[in-house]
């Protein structure tokens, strides 16, 4: 019969961990390009060479050069400055939306998985009709719904993604809550509030920290898709989405507009997903 102890002994330490993914080459380079994201995001302003959000109609729509390196938009604003400041409203919606949907799916997932009977039924439908609806058009449809703003697109977005991480820590309760050191737990007369806490709580969160990376990057992407379709951060505040909005009309005369805020989408989504693969690897990696 496994105990308590030796069940805690199958997650790997801190030291453990970070052996595992130095070995894992892609997540070193997520983890590379996710750090340089946040630097950018947390020293914008000593960073950026321009006021992102300052007009200078003597620039308008000039190409990349030595004083603007990736050129400037329809208004002779810098668009590397836009960029950099773009990343703080990317990381901030991706990290609030994910905090939102991890304080209201753990729980709720915790509770149909541990209980079960009509309290997961009830859970599991509504989760079930909330998954029904593509991801995007579900946070589409609330953002409309709430207003736009970068408030209200943080908050569709967590609430889209709540259901994946329900239906994620429902599976691994129902995985665990048969397990001796549960049974044993219950056999010594513990309530089921501190089994959950203490011992069901503890093995669920490693797969809900390798789903919270790869959904950073699935809500960065839905910030600056409802940033483009005007639902998200407004003008004249520096956005990707609302940058590319923007740019699609001079796609022929100006093209540095979309190239730069679309690249560097690209960049930190794939760094997102190679870190959170890799930690997925790290996390699961045999000794």
């Amino acid at each position: 019969m496994s105990t308590v102890a030796e069940t805690a002994q199958k997650s790997p330490s801190t030291r453990s961990l970070a052996a595992r993914l130095i070995r894992q080459r892609s997540a070193l380079i997520g983890l590379v390009i996710v750090l340089f994201f946040v630097f950018l995001a947390l020293f914008a302003p000593l960073i950026a060479p321009y006021d992102p959000v300052a007009s200078d109609w003597l620039t308008v729509r000039q190409p990349p050069s030595a004083a603007h390196w990736m050129g400037t938009d329809d208004l002779g604003r810098d668009v590397l400055s836009r960029v950099i400041y773009g990343s703080q409203a990317s990381l901030l919606a991706g990290t609030i939306a994910v905090s939102i949907a991890i304080l209201a799916g753990l729980p709720l997932g915790l509770i149909a998985g541990y209980f079960g009977g009509w309290i997961d039924t009830v859970i599991s439908r509504c989760t079930d009709a909330l998954l029904a609806c593509p991801f995007l058009v579900l946070a589409i449809a609330l953002a409309a719904f709430l207003g736009a703003s970068l408030q209200n697109a943080m908050i569709a977005i967590g609430i889209s993604a709540m259901p994946i991480f329900i239906r994620l820590v429902r599976g691994q309760v129902l995985s665990i809550k048969n397990e001796d050191f549960v049974t044993a737990a219950r056999g010594q007369g513990m309530r089921d509030g501190p089994i959950i806490v203490s011992h069901i709580l503890p093995n669920v969160v490693t797969p809900v920290v390798v789903q919270a990376t790869i959904t950073m990057a699935v809500a960065i992407l839905a910030e600056a898709s409802l940033a483009f379709l005007g639902l998200g951060q407004k003008p004249p505040a520096a956005s990707w989405g609302s940058m590319l909005d923007v740019a699609r009309q001079f796609m022929t005369n100006a093209p540095w507009m979309s190239i730069w805020p679309g690249l560097a989408i690209v960049t930190i989504v794939l760094g997102f997903n190679l870190l959170g693969d890799g930690l997925n690897d790290a996390l699961n990696e045999k000794d």
